[in-house]
């Protein structure tokens, strides 16, 4: 009996009922042939797919089991959404795919898929059909990784392998012609020959079954139990993704993966037309830097595909993924990306109203709209391969709307009793996708009712019984078991890798840095200010890594809106420095899906105000990257932000923005703040060479009050301008991350002042005043916020035993509160005071000085510590 919400009993009740009501079928089929007359498929590709979308439906009745007593943990399924089996069928296997949690029957057919010749880059196949001779898919070792596979760009499928087709049969040269990029779909082409009837009834369909999705049932399975051996995200999360399978880990269930798979699709393309140029010239692409470079990770023909639901359509994300894809196709730049709305019609409680979802999505400007019913594999198949080929031929963005149905509700706690119906839960049920799938294997004679319900017992017991094995598994067992895939950090190999940089601009890289200079190198052209410095370093950076991109709004043309990318483009062309369209979403997705593909990304945000509309993407998106595939996936990222306060003559708070709380307390996110020309360069080398070795990471925020900043004492001093060193000096001026730097002023046995940015400078004018009274002063520039330098604090205030905190940032949440809790967790016992920004935004005019720090407010803090 049907309840108020539709339970696993339920649902295993109705499909019980579905298959044991089926009518047998007349004559058997050859399950080679089509499965009916105008059928891309055979009866033994859907028997595949029928397998495949069993394989998740059981997975999702194993995850109730297991939360049922307390060893799950994680209870939204696929039910309702195998549909897109079929879809994962009319992709390649190496098509890189950023699924969202519904995904089940798609992880299933690619690891399959990637099991039976996990380096073809040929037109897809369904699973099951393997070539003869071939290694059963099910035969490979429980969650074992292809040897050498690893991250993109490791082991690189070869675009020049030869094609493998896996037969001639006619419905095989059928599905080759559906996805062959280079030629378009005659719907009235759709077969070759009529099926036969071969075999006499009572005969038995097809092997298969379950051992081709074994693997990834125990991953699924693993994930659901939070075990240390799951190969993805290894007990962190459960997610559908690993790199041998070219799924790209996501937990994002808001749509907030899109800008990356945009940024992914350009980054594609842009890859594909270098290798191109490299296969007329002899000289195959490189992605990275160095002589460590790899192979571009994907094939040059990939597309990007990544799936959401109907209630993400409407989230800022997914318009901005949308809007930008739109946006680049109608400028001419091609985004080959296929975008999958699985559309059940409701966001947990909240239905998307009729209509709405196929009005959105059909239409996107410069995005090819197609749609199927996921209850109809033959039909979603057809549909999928043509937008897949679409997309391929193309090079440009498209989105497949599949309907589905969310059976079993949103998650395990969700009462559906509360918002729907009993009638409206019998509707789904009736438009079940597996249930459908086997009606149409009855009706076309590929096998019957009781036969289609021994292969559901038989993948429902094995499943059970993986679920079994791996509850005995082991946990996460400490902290650092946790974190230890966060954010490696590898000083050594920075600090060697910036030497190498060192070693080749001075050395066979010379001829072309002097080049890029226009034969006058930055380190013979004087004195710099800071942002001048920056430039220097930017185009020292392009040059050394070959793949890294600068863009971001006003960057190329314009040279950035304080001049410090000025010249770059000329330097090195429009392709690597470009302007963006104005939504820093989609700024920082095209920097994550850039540095997924292999890329040196280094984006710009014009103002630190304007990052927080978009701070997700590095929050959600850029640092869990590691975390969740245990770092076989990084999105290696520099975002250059303007930002900051003080400025003269331009104010307000969306320019003099002193909030960065949201930065530091990103796990793994590297903050630098450099204040000093001579600082900026070699902190902006450590920050791409981080990215380039660690997959780090790096928010390189540029005080704007300071670039342009000449003097430090007097008008004409020049005390705030540096000489930009040769690559000689690289390596002994290089500054590891979370070091700081300390300044002397006097004595500096009275007073320790830590701070950073605008407060560095407003410090040694303190600290120079104070030395006229007699006090000497050590000023200690953080230069970084994430990590802090905690040992040169603890060094510093524990010389002196009086430190005063300038922190231009607020007094609550401030980075402030980060540096005297260090010095308590230390057990730091002398004096300590703060000096901080008011908690308010910053006003326009003179009015800012009301609620800033100020040279003079440092002053009389330290007389008040002293005093003491």
């Amino acid at each position: 009996m049907l309840s108020h919400v539709t339970t696993p009993q339920d649902l295993d009740d109705r499909f019980r009922e579905t298959l044991a009501a089926l009518p047998a079928a007349g004559r058997r089929r050859d399950p080679a042939d089509p499965v009916s007359d105008d059928a891309p498929l055979t009866g033994a590709q859907v028997l595949d797919l029928f397998d495949a979308q069993v394989t998740s439906r059981q997975l999702d009745l194993a995850g109730r089991w297991l939360r049922g007593f307390g060893e799950g943990f994680y209870t939204i399924g696929s039910a309702g959404h195998e549909g897109n089996a079929a879809v994962a069928a009319a992709l390649r296997p190496t098509d890189p795919a950023l699924l969202h949690y519904r995904s089940g029957a798609f992880y299933c057919v690619r690891a399959a898929q990637a099991a039976a010749d996990p380096a073809s880059t040929a037109d897809p196949q369904p699973p099951g059909s393997v070539p003869p001779g071939s290694v059963p898919p099910g035969s490979v070792p429980p969650g074992s990784v292809p040897p050498g596979s690893g991250p993109p760009g490791s082991v690189p499928p070869d675009p020049e392998r030869p094609t493998e087709r896996q037969s001639d049969r006619p419905a095989e040269r059928l599905t080759e012609r559906l996805t062959d990029p280079g030629r378009p779909i005659d719907p009235e082409q759709l077969t070759d020959s009529e099926p036969t009837d071969l075999e006499p009834a009572g005969s038995e369909p097809p092997t298969g079954g379950f051992a081709p999705y074994a693997d990834a049932a125990r991953d699924v399975l693993r994930g659901m139990v939070a075990s240390r051996q799951e190969p993805i995200a290894g007990g962190r999360h459960k997610v559908f993704g690993r790199a041998d399978l070219a799924i790209v880990p996501t937990t994002s269930t808001i749509a907030s993966h899109l800008p990356r798979a945009v940024g992914m699709g350009l980054a594609v393309e842009r890859l594909r037309r270098l290798d191109s140029v490299g296969r007329r010239t002899g000289v195959g692409v490189r992605v990275g830097s160095g002589a460590g470079a790899a192979a571009a990770p994907w094939p040059p023909d990939a597309i990007v595909v990544c799936s959401f639901g109907d209630a993400s359509v409407n989230h800022a994300s997914a318009t901005a993924a949308f809007n930008t894809a739109g946006w680049y196709d109608h400028a001419g730049l091609r985004i080959p990306v296929l975008f999958v709305c699985e559309d059940n019609g409701l966001g947990i409680s909240v239905r998307s109203p009729e209509g709405w979802v196929e009005a959105t999505l059909g239409s996107r400007p410069g995005i090819r709209y197609f749609s199927a019913d996921g209850a109809d594999p033959v039909r979603t198949y057809a549909v999928a391969a043509e937008a897949a080929a679409w997309v391929r031929r193309n090079r440009r963005p498209a989105v497949l709307h599949l309907r589905t149905v969310r059976l079993m509700g949103h998650a395990g706690a969700d009462a559906e009793s509360a918002y729907r119906g009993a009638a409206e839960l019998a509707e789904d049920l009736d438009r079940d996708p597996v249930a459908a799938t086997a009606r149409l294997l009855v009706d076309a004679g590929v096998a019957s009712g009781e036969e289609l319900l021994a292969r559901y017992d038989e993948t429902g017991w094995q499943v059970r019984r993986l679920a079994e094995e791996v509850l005995g598994e082991p946990k996460l067992a400490s902290a650092a078991d946790v974190v230890s895939a966060l954010a490696p950090r590898r000083p050594v190999r920075v600090a060697r890798a910036v030497a190498d940089a060192a070693a080749r601009a001075g050395g066979p890289g010379a001829g072309a840095r002097a080049e890029a200079f226009g034969g006058k190198p930055p380190e013979l052209a004087g004195p710099m200010t800071l942002a001048q410095s920056i430039n220097a370093a930017l185009a020292d950076g392009m040059l050394d890594h070959p793949q890294m991109a600068i863009f971001g709004e006003d960057v190329a043309a314009k040279g950035g809106v304080y001049g410090v990318t000025k010249g770059l483009r000329d330097r090195f062309g429009a392709a690597r420095v470009f302007d963006t369209l104005l939504d820093e979403t989609s700024v920082l997705g095209l920097g994550l899906g850039a540095g997924l593909a292999g890329m040196l990304p280094v984006p710009e945000i014009q103002y630190l105000a304007y990052l927080h509309n978009a701070e997700d993407q590095l929050r959600g998106e850029a640092a869990t990257m590691q975390f969740f595939s245990r770092g076989a996936f990084r999105n290696p990222m520099v975002v250059r932000v303007a930002g900051l306060a003080y400025q003269e003559g331009f104010g307000g708070h969306f320019h003099n923005d002193n909030s960065v709380a949201v930065l530091r307390d990103v796990p793994g996110l590297v903050v630098a703040v450099p204040a000093r020309p001579d600082d900026a360069a070699p902190m902006l080398r450590t920050c791409l060479a981080s990215a380039a070795v660690d997959g780090s990471v790096c928010v390189f925020v540029e005080p704007i009050a300071l670039y342009h900043t000449r003097d430090l004492y007097a008008d004409g001093d020049g005390g705030w301008l540096a000489g930009y060193p040769e690559p000689g000096a690289w390596v002994s001026g290089h500054v590891p991350i979370g070091r700081a730097r300390v300044y002397g002023v006097g004595s500096a046995d009275d007073l320790t002042i830590i701070t950073f940015g605008n407060g560095v400078r407003m410090s040694l004018r303190a600290a120079a005043v104070l030395a006229e009274e007699g006090v000497g002063t050590r000023v200690v520039d953080l230069r970084w916020l994430a990590p802090l330098p905690v040992a040169d604090i603890i060094r510093e205030s524990s010389a002196t035993g009086r430190v005063l905190v300038v922190d231009e940032t607020r007094r609550s949440g401030g980075v402030g509160e980060g540096v005297i809790a260090a010095l308590v967790d230390a057990g730091y016992v002398g004096a300590a005071r703060r000096v901080a920004g008011v908690d308010s935004f910053v006003p326009l005019g003179p009015a800012a000085r009301h609620v800033l720090v100020s040279a003079e407010a440092i002053t009389d803090g330290a007389r008040t510590l002293l005093a003491r």
